[in-house]
């Protein structure tokens, strides 16, 4: 289904997702340290979602035969997304933890992710995590009624490309709001003026997914966690938007 413009009702509790959203990631970013493991972070999640009266949008998601077990993919390092939580998957000091998160309120969802350090990082993962949030924030600068879906993926691009990162291509930003992945998708490369055209009132997750080596990636024998293919460390950042006359409403804040 190709994302709808949406309602007041349905914006509002879009907004409420979003916040719900917001919140989880800063008490997960707080909570973050060595040696808790990544089901621990997901049962936090989980609590707090519960909460503050959220509905977790990824659990069970997927297939029937392998539904997504838990309430926030997280992903350590070569992993880019769709970590699953494990009890035996233990963060370690200066490791890149990815929490990707999905809350729907009234039916209404939200999708957003961030990529933080544990501990301490290195000045080149520090870099490397700055340089990313800053490709999401170019894609989002170009959002705003009647734009196409090549210059969002442009302007990632021509972000990331700066600094020689690998540029994930398999993996999208995506439509969002009924359902966790609407159309259109949205990649982080291509060309200005290219791609569906984008009207005020939809709504949309822009996330950009970049390596510290090759772009390749392959999903791991669990069936959901995605990880580098050379092994490098990758960097996720997301949020869902609404798109207005004049630019676009970050609602996952």
């Amino acid at each position: 289904m190709f994302t709808r413009i949406k309602t007041e009702e349905e914006l509002d509790n879009m907004r409420r997702a979003g916040g719900i959203l917001a919140s989880i990631h800063r008490t997960l970013k707080s909570n973050l340290e060595p040696g808790i493991s990544t089901k621990e972070l997901a049962d936090i999640a989980r609590k707090e979602l519960k909460s503050l009266g959220g509905v977790p949008a990824f659990l069970n998601y997927g297939p029937a035969s392998n539904p997504f077990p838990d309430v926030v993919c997280i992903s350590v390092n070569d992993e880019v997304v769709h970590g699953v939580p494990k009890k035996s998957k233990i963060v370690q000091e200066g490791d890149l933890v990815s929490f990707d998160l999905g809350v729907s309120v009234n039916g209404m969802i939200t999708d957003a992710a961030i990529t933080v350090p544990c501990g301490t990082a290195t000045p080149e993962h520090l870099e490397f995590l700055a340089h990313t949030k800053k490709s999401l924030d170019a894609g989002l600068k170009v959002l705003k009624h009647g734009c196409k879906v090549g210059d969002i993926a442009f302007a990632v691009q021509k972000s990331l490309e700066k600094h020689n990162y690998g540029i994930v291509r398999d993996l999208v930003g995506h439509g969002v709001g009924h359902y966790v992945h609407e159309d259109p998708n949205i990649p982080n490369y291509g060309r200005k003026g290219t791609g569906q055209q984008l009207v005020a009132g939809m709504t949309v997750a822009i996330e950009p997914m970049a390596t510290l080596g090759n772009y390749a990636i392959h999903t791991d024998d669990d069936g959901w966690t995605i990880k580098t293919n050379d092994g490098s460390w990758s960097a996720h950042f997301e949020h869902t938007v609404l798109i207005t006359d004049k630019g676009c409403e970050i609602l996952t804040v």
